[in-house]
C-alpha cells in the first residue's frame, strides 16, 4: 500500500530496537498495585527445586508506616503463559505465538511512544528533567505530556495485541472486566500496570491454550476501550489523534485511538439475485444499484469516497413494506452486486447481518454485540454492507415496557453509530434497516435512516406476469402469451414513472396539507414557499424535525448524483476504480446534474409520505390496543358484578 501524506511509516528498525526492552518486561519486573486489587491466584511453579516464588517482605524500617500497604508483586508473564499448557512441559506453538505477539506489540508501542515523544518535544523535557534543569514553568507541560505518552503507549500495545491475535482466536470467549490498574504517570509505569493486570487475568482465566488466547484478546479489547475513554478528556493528544502510522510487516495501520482490524472480507454463501429478478420495487432497486456502484468509488489510500465529500452518498437507509414484498431479495441483489464488483477490483468485501440472535440476556452483552457489528462494517480497510433485518424486533422503543434491556442497549448503540457526535462517514460502507412494521421502530432511530426505500413488491399486471414467469422457471411448456417479459422492469422508465408519482403526496393526511398550502401560496417554486410547505408539515406532525429536513436535502443531493456509473468502469478497474482520488472526484463531478424544484418537491413528498404512513399505522395500532383494553375492562367489571350479586 502506498503511503499518503497523512500516513507515516513506523519503520521496522525502530520497532526491533525495542525488542530487548519488551522481552525484559515479559521476563519479569516487580510492581506494587495502586488501583487494582490483587486476586487470589495459584502459585507459579518453582524456578528451580527448592527455590519457591515468594513475595518480598514488607519493609520494617521505622517511619515507613504511611506508605502503601500493598506489597510489590513479581510479574513474570512468560512463565505465566508457560503454565497454561494443560500439563505439557514443552512450550506449544500457540503459547509461542502469544509470547511473540506480546513482545511485538510492546516493541511497537514503545516505538510509537518514542515517535510521539520526538514530535511533541517531550524527549527534550525528559533530558532536562534528568539533568535537573527542568524549569518550574515547564513542569505542568512535562506532566501532561508524560500522561499523554502513557495513554498512547498503552493503547497501541492493546491495539497491536488484539490485531496480532485476531487470526488465532477460536469460539471461546472470556469476560475479564475492565482493567483497573491504568496508570498515566509515565509510559513505563503504565505498561507495568497493564501487564500486572494481564498477569492477574491469565492466572484467573487461562486454564488451557484456547482460554489463554481468549483471555489476552479480551484483555486487549477492554484495555483499548478504557484508555480511549480516558483519552477523550486528556490534553496534548492531537499529534497522535490527527496522524496515522503504518507497520508494513504486520499490515497494521494505527489511526489514533481507533481499533485496527484485519482488512479481510467475509465469504458469502447467500443466493445472489440479479436486478431483473427483483420484480417491482423500482425506486428501491434503482437506488440499491446506484449505491452499490457508489461504494466502489471509495479510495483506500485516502480513506474517503468522493460521493461522501461531494454529497449524495447514502450511509443509512430504511426499507419498509408488507411481508413478502421482496426485502430479502433486495438484500441479496445488492450484496451480490457489491461482491461481484469487489471480486473484479480485488477489494475486500464484508457483509454482516445483525439479527435477533444477537440479543443476549446477559446485561451489556447485546450492546457489545451491536458495537462489534458496527465496527466490523465501518472498518476503513474493507467495502462494507451491514443489514438489520426486522429491526422492529431487534431495537426496542425507548420507554416501551415490553422491550428488553438488550433491545434498549441496541437502540442506543445504533443511534450513536448512525448519527452521533463521533460518527464519521467515509463512504466505504452502508447500513440498511428493514422492517415490516417500521411504525414500531423508535422515532429517533428511524429518522437516522437518511434514505427511505418503499419495498412494495409487484404492483402492475405486468409485474405479476413477470414474477409468475420468474418463479415458474423453465421446466414447463406453458406458453408466455402476449407479453414482453421483464420489459416493465426496465429500470430507467420505471424509476422516472415512480418519481413523477411523488409530484403529489400519496398519503391522505399529507395530501390535505399539500393542497391547503398550494391553494394559499400557489406553486412551490421558491425556497420560501418550499419552507412554508415544510412548516405546514411540521404543524401536522411534530415529529417532522430538523433531522427530517437534513434527510430530505441529502436525498436531493442523491438525485443530483442521479447518474449511472458506466458498467465498464466497474468491469475495467483501471478506467475509474484504480484512478487517484482527485481524478475520481473530477470524473464524478462531470456527471453531476443540476438540482431542480421538481426534485425537491418529490423528495419532500417521498420522505413525508413515509413519516405519515408510519404515524398513521402507529396511531391505529395504539387505538386498537386501547379499544381491546377497554373491552377487557368492561367485561371484567360485568363478570365481577354478576359474581357479587
Amino acid at each position: 500500500m502506498s503511503l499518503t501524506s497523512d500516513l507515516m511509516e513506523l519503520r521496522e528498525e525502530e520497532i526491533q530496537a525495542h525488542y530487548a526492552a519488551a522481552l525484559t518486561l515479559l521476563e519479569g519486573f516487580d510492581h506494587t498495585p495502586r488501583i487494582g486489587q490483587a486476586r487470589q491466584v495459584s502459585a507459579q511453579p518453582e524456578r528451580s527445586p527448592g527455590i519457591p516464588r515468594t513475595r518480598r517482605f514488607r519493609s520494617t524500617t521505622p517511619g515507613m508506616v504511611t506508605r502503601s500497604t500493598q506489597r510489590p508483586e513479581g510479574v513474570r508473564l512468560l512463565e505465566r503463559i508457560e503454565a497454561a499448557d494443560g500439563g505439557d512441559a514443552l512450550i506449544s506453538p500457540l503459547q509461542a505465538t502469544v509470547m511473540n505477539s506480546l513482545r511485538r506489540s510492546l516493541a511497537i508501542a514503545l516505538a510509537m511512544g518514542q515517535s510521539f515523544s520526538e514530535r511533541t518535544g517531550l524527549d527534550g523535557l525528559k533530558r532536562a528533567n534528568l539533568q535537573g534543569s527542568l524549569a518550574a514553568t515547564q513542569k505542568h507541560d512535562f506532566a501532561e505530556l508524560l500522561a499523554a505518552e502513557a495513554l498512547v503507549v498503552m493503547h497501541v500495545f492493546a491495539n497491536a495485541t488484539a490485531y496480532l491475535l485476531a487470526p488465532h482466536q477460536g469460539e471461546i470467549s472470556v469476560e475479564v472486566g475492565q482493567p483497573g490498574e491504568v496508570l498515566t504517570d509515565n509510559a513505563q509505569l503504565g505498561l507495568h500496570g497493564v501487564l500486572w493486570e494481564l498477569d492477574q487475568d491469565i492466572a484467573a482465566h487461562a486454564s488451557d491454550e484456547p482460554h489463554l488466547v481468549a483471555t489476552v484478546a479480551a484483555f486487549a479489547e477492554q484495555l483499548m476501550e478504557r484508555v480511549a475513554l480516558r483519552a477523550q478528556e486528556a490534553p496534548r493528544l492531537d499529534p497522535f489523534n490527527n496522524s496515522s502510522w503504518r507497520v508494513e510487516a504486520d499490515d497494521l495501520t494505527i489511526q489514533g485511538f481507533s481499533p485496527a482490524r484485519k482488512a479481510a472480507g467475509s465469504t458469502l454463501t447467500m443466493q445472489f439475485k440479479k436486478p431483473h429478478q427483483v420484480v417491482g420495487n423500482h425506486i428501491a432497486k434503482y437506488q440499491a444499484m446506484r449505491l452499490s456502484k457508489m461504494l466502489m468509488a471509495y479510495d483506500f489510500d485516502r480513506k474517503l469516497n468522493p460521493f461522501a465529500e461531494l454529497g449524495g452518498f447514502i450511509f443509512t437507509f430504511m426499507g419498509d413494506g408488507a411481508p413478502g414484498t421482496g426485502k430479502t431479495t433486495l438484500i441479496q441483489m445488492m450484496a451480490g452486486m457489491v461482491n461481484e464488483y469487489c471480486q473484479i477490483a480485488g477489494y475486500p468485501f464484508r457483509y454482516q447481518n445483525f439479527g435477533i440472535d444477537n440479543i443476549d440476556s446477559y446485561q451489556g452483552k447485546s450492546g457489545q454485540n451491536a458495537k462489534a457489528f458496527i465496527n466490523n462494517v465501518l472498518d476503513p480497510g474493507v467495502i462494507g454492507f451491514g443489514t438489520i433485518d426486522d429491526i422492529d424486533q431487534i431495537a426496542g422503543k425507548r420507554g416501551d415496557r415490553q422491550s428488553s434491556a438488550g433491545q434498549q442497549e441496541v437502540t442506543a448503540v445504533f443511534m450513536e453509530a448512525f448519527a452521533g457526535a463521533n460518527t464519521v462517514v467515509r463512504g466505504n460502507c452502508t447500513f440498511g434497516m428493514f422492517s415490516n412494521y417500521p411504525e414500531n421502530v423508535d422515532d429517533a432511530l428511524r429518522q437516522r435512516a437518511g434514505a427511505r426505500f418503499l419495498v412494495d413488491g409487484p404492483q402492475t399486471r405486468e409485474d405479476y406476469i413477470d414474477i409468475l414467469a420468474l418463479l415458474m422457471g423453465k421446466k414447463h411448456d406453458i406458453p408466455l402469451g402476449d407479453h414482453d417479459l421483464y420489459a416493465a422492469q426496465e429500470i430507467k422508465r420505471a424509476v422516472a414513472r415512480s418519481f413523477e408519482a411523488h409530484a403529489r403526496p400519496q398519503e391522505a393526511g399529507l395530501l390535505e396539507v399539500f393542497d391547503r398550502v398550494h391553494g394559499q401560496i400557489g406553486g412551490l417554486d421558491t425556497i420560501a414557499k418550499l419552507g412554508t410547505y415544510l412548516k405546514a408539515i411540521q404543524q401536522a406532525d411534530p415529529r417532522f424535525t430538523g433531522r427530517a429536513i437534513k434527510n430530505i436535502t441529502d436525498a436531493v443531493k442523491v438525485r443530483a448524483m442521479d447518474f449511472e456509473l458506466p458498467d465498464e468502469w466497474m468491469e475495467q478497474p483501471d478506467l475509474f476504480l484504480f484512478q487517484p482520488y482527485e481524478r475520481k472526484s473530477a470524473m464524478i463531478e462531470d456527471l453531476r446534474k443540476p438540482i431542480t424544484v421538481d426534485m425537491v418537491i418529490q423528495e419532500i413528498n417521498r420522505y413525508a409520505d413515509s413519516e405519515f404512513r408510519y404515524a398513521d399505522k402507529s396511531d391505529e395500532v395504539a387505538i386498537d390496543n386501547m379499544v381491546r383494553d377497554f373491552a377487557r375492562t368492561e367485561e371484567a367489571k360485568r363478570r365481577y358484578l354478576e359474581g357479587k350479586g
